[in-house]
């Protein structure tokens, strides 16, 4: 399962969102964090209709997108989703 970042080196909020994805990789194994700059990236960010950061996407093993998060989440709200994406 994938914890997918879209950040912004200017973002604040990017900063909290980061800590909450690296708590959730701790926790659950089979999550890997990737994170995209959407400056560098921006292609990436294109192609998967990314308006503002952080932006947060959660997708299965398969690559179907279970949750989709625009600003900081919670961790609660990442952990039911990587639930779902098991």
């Amino acid at each position: 399962m994938d914890l997918i970042l879209f950040s912004s080196s200017f973002c604040e909020p990017c900063a909290q969102t980061r800590a909450v994805l690296a708590e959730v990789e701790r926790m659950v194994p089979q999550a890997t964090v990737i994170e995209f700059d959407v400056a560098r990236d921006n292609g990436e960010a294109e192609a998967n209709g990314i308006r503002s950061t952080p932006t947060v996407l959660v997708r299965t093993a398969e690559g179907v997108e279970v949750f989709r998060a625009v600003g900081a989440p919670t961790l609660d709200q990442v952990l039911v989703a990587a639930a779902k994406a098991l």
